[in-house]
């Protein structure tokens, strides 16, 4: 059975997002070492018939020709989640048309039922369907913007440069439920006290 992955802001060929002006410089001496590493990271978790959401900043730079190498060598069925660098990446062939948003029902094996999630490449802070478990997924942020017990950063920078899957996703939601849950446990107790 396909299993769903979800990656943002590869930026393949944006030699710029190696530079120390962004929040999380990436560690890669060339812009050919960051882009192997990522598309190496990509292939060694992702199957030729799994689905790929990217939520937005394939690439910027490097050209359509460079843009669409690094594409063809992707395992998968990519869908793109339009971001805010799109130059090569809307000319590619993805499986879907790019769009800007949408609300993605996802079944890997072993789940007892589909989980519905908002995709978009910025992060909202309201979303359709959150208050009937509709998770949110995003990127654009590069980890600056930390997530909620909902909401999650899908960019490389965050997943060790590689796609996730819902199961990681979920720890990592629960992980934060957890911690807001004794931080407002905390409050209750101080205020109390």
């Amino acid at each position: 059975m396909a299993v769903t992955w979800f990656v943002s802001d590869t930026h393949f060929g944006h030699r710029n997002i190696l530079s120390d002006r962004m929040h999380r410089p990436r560690p890669f001496a060339s812009i050919e070492e960051h882009d192997e590493r990522l598309i190496s990271r990509w292939n060694d978790r992702v199957r030729d018939d799994d689905i790929v959401y990217h939520l937005g900043d394939f690439a910027f730079g490097g050209g359509h020709a460079r843009a669409r190498g690094i594409f063809d060598r992707l395992r998968g069925r990519k869908n793109l989640i339009i971001g805010n660098h799109e130059t090569q990446g809307m000319r590619l062939p993805w499986a879907s048309p790019p769009v800007h948003a949408a609300t993605i029902h996802v079944q890997d094996a072993g789940m007892p039922r589909a989980q519905a999630v908002y995709v978009a490449h910025c992060a909202h802070r309201v979303w359709p369907g959150m208050h009937r478990g509709t998770l949110h997924l995003y990127g654009h942020s590069h980890g600056s913007l930390p997530g909620t017990a909902a909401s999650l950063d899908v960019g490389v920078d965050c997943w060790n440069w590689a796609p996730v899957r819902i199961g990681e996703i979920r720890e990592a939601l629960a992980e934060t439920a957890a911690r807001e849950a004794g931080a407002v446990t905390a409050a209750e107790l101080a205020e109390a006290a």
